[in-house]
């Protein structure tokens, strides 16, 4: 009981511990070498993953037996990777279609269709940079991350097994969003001799993420055909050779459904536990620090969600759709949306349910969403992300004054015996029975709780922590100036002046803390602000301005508190 302080610090950084060895089992070190996997030269991607032995799309039946198709994963028939087995003429990545929207500049492959690259318009690479627009979207490893839609045909029939390998038209190589414009539709078609017609239509909106997916089978055949829809996402670990190690975010699939609600699917675990989940509502997506990319299939349809893990390093989630059976003569259309951007909490949270639980704040979501509402109301009414922080922690502060002043006022009766401790412990020696009694007498007889100053701590742990997921998943964080040298409150401090404020501030609160009768622990402890300050150098900014605006508040309270029972002390 010397300095249950002490035991609390440890314990908090033996949990941090822990979570990271546990964080670095499950989904590798960050910042961990590329993938060595390539893509034959020149050739367009693909994930490759539908129907390989691990995946999960069965084959379509003919029409003539669609009611006898299995539906299990495990009766599924593989299909090669289409694209990266085309023909040799069946184009490149270099035969793409430019798209370009008011927030979006994508490209998209004339072989197979998917979309294989994606700049985010309002989102500049660096600071430094503003010109070159984040890349969330490309084609080639590291980091290879693209979205693939198709269809699926019967093993024999008019229609191809796998629409992957096609080689579609456009009526234009480029296309841009007028000024005034609402919408902007680009269409691909494939059709072959024997009657069967692909329309594969794209529309964008602008000031939307959301891309509508439109795929129109026409049968211009004398007998009916089977197909279904697929959608997936790829793309490879995440390799980023910038990336804090002392910072974790998570980078993997995940997804949601009314049933099952928002659950993780990390990559290291597809090959063991594979997806199939039939559902009717929902969404799929591959995640990383700040942005998405999303597969929103139409509500009330029956789908179903699988995973993939391939040999080459490519990892997909995807969803597929019931097999259907088209009559000669007839059409029929299928629908997704996709999502490819960031995660604006608002934005998601209107293009779909539960998409805004794709900023993942972990286990302390139900805490960080309020928090992160009463921060985005302070920054609506300030217009600085830097100024919000600090006020929100003012805020968060004065919410818990009461707490904190139980905390300070148990440590300054605690410092006001603590020489009288120090004598019992002198009288006592190694006697730990007979002291340990003594200081429980003297406890009671001073009315001093001695756990009192750190359970109003740990009651307020879990409102820190849920701040801290808050401003380090906020994509509105990211390159948001605050003032003077900060200029980027998502990166470290350049000049580390915020992490030596926050050192120093962590040393006064020490002296302002009873001192350990141990002179070992007394030494450790002082110890405490030199480890915190190298460990915050590495720290966003944000993180570190609110922890010195905490620690500067916490100062204050208790240097009042301190002072106004020594004086008290002193009159008697």
């Amino acid at each position: 009981m010397d300095n249950l302080r002490l035991v609390l610090f440890f314990t908090l950084a033996a949990v941090l511990l822990l979570l990271y060895q546990a964080w670095v089992q499950d989904y590798g070190p960050i910042g961990g070498p590329p993938p060595v996997a390539q893509n034959a030269q020149g050739t367009a991607p693909s994930g490759g993953g539908i129907g390989e032995k691990e995946g999960s799309i069965p084959p379509t039946a003919s029409a003539s037996s669609t009611s006898k198709t299995n539906n299990s994963p495990d009766n599924a028939v593989p299909i090669p990777g289409a694209l990266s087995n085309a023909p040799a003429n069946a184009g490149t990545v270099r035969d793409t279609i430019r798209v370009e929207t008011d927030l979006l500049s994508l490209e998209i492959a004339q072989v197979g269709g998917a979309i294989v690259s994606a700049r985010l318009l309002a989102y500049p690479q660096t600071p430094a940079d503003p010109d070159t627009k984040f890349r969330l979207l490309k084609p080639e490893p590291p980091n290879l991350f693209i979205i693939e839609s198709g269809l699926r045909g019967g093993e024999s029939g008019p229609l191809p097994p796998d629409t992957r390998s096609l080689q579609f038209q456009s009526a234009e190589t480029s296309y841009r969003l007028p000024e005034g414009q609402e919408a902007l539709e680009v269409q691909l078609t494939w059709s072959d001799p024997a009657g069967v017609e692909i329309h594969r239509l794209y529309r964008f909106t602008r000031g939307s993420y959301v891309i509508d997916l439109t795929q129109k089978v026409v049968n211009n055949t004398p007998a009916p055909l089977a197909a279904r829809a697929f959608s997936q996402v790829i793309r490879t670990e995440l390799y980023d050779p910038e990336a804090s190690s002392f910072i974790y975010t998570y980078t993997g699939a995940v997804y949601y459904t009314p049933e099952a609600k928002y659950h993780r699917a990390p990559f290291n675990k597809m090959k063991e536990d594979r997806l199939s989940l039939e559902t009717s509502d929902g969404w799929v997506a591959i995640i990383q620090h700040y942005f998405l990319a999303a597969i929103l299939p139409p509500p009330s349809q029956p789908q179903t969600f699988f995973t993939s893990a391939r040999e080459d390093g490519k990892y997909l989630i995807g969803t597929y759709t019931s097999p259907v059976t088209i009559p000669a003569g007839a059409t029929h259309p299928f629908h997704d949306r996709i999502f490819v951007g960031p995660k604006l909490q608002d934005t998601l949270a209107s293009v779909a349910p539960g998409l805004d639980l794709a900023v993942d704040y972990g286990l302390l979501t139900i805490i960080a969403q309020p928090i992160y509402w009463l921060l985005s109301k302070i920054h609506a009414l300030v217009g600085n992300w830097g100024w919000a922080i600090i006020i929100l922690t003012i805020l968060i502060k004065a919410a818990f004054y009461k707490l904190s002043e139980t905390s300070y006022k148990s440590m300054a009766n605690m410092r006001k015996i603590t020489p009288r401790i120090q004598a019992l412990k002198d009288r006592y020696g190694d006697d730990k029975e007979r002291l340990n009694q003594a200081m429980m007498e003297m406890y009671k007889k001073e009315k001093i709780n001695p756990l009192g100053g750190c359970l109003p701590i740990l009651i307020q742990i879990p409102v820190f922590i849920a701040l801290y997921w808050v401003l380090l998943e906020s994509v509105e964080m990211r390159q948001a100036p605050f003032m003077l040298w900060i200029n980027n409150l998502s990166a470290p401090d350049p000049y580390f002046v915020l992490p030596l404020i926050m050192g120093v501030s962590m040393y006064i609160q020490q002296k302002l803390n009873p001192a350990p009768p141990d002179p070992i622990q007394a030494k450790v402890m002082m110890s405490l602000p030199f480890v915190f300050t190298v460990f915050f150098a590495f720290f966003p900014a944000g993180l570190v301005l609110y922890w010195v605006v905490n620690n500067l508040l916490s100062i204050a309270q208790q240097w009042y508190i301190t002072d106004k029972i020594e004086k008290a002390a002193t009159k008697h």
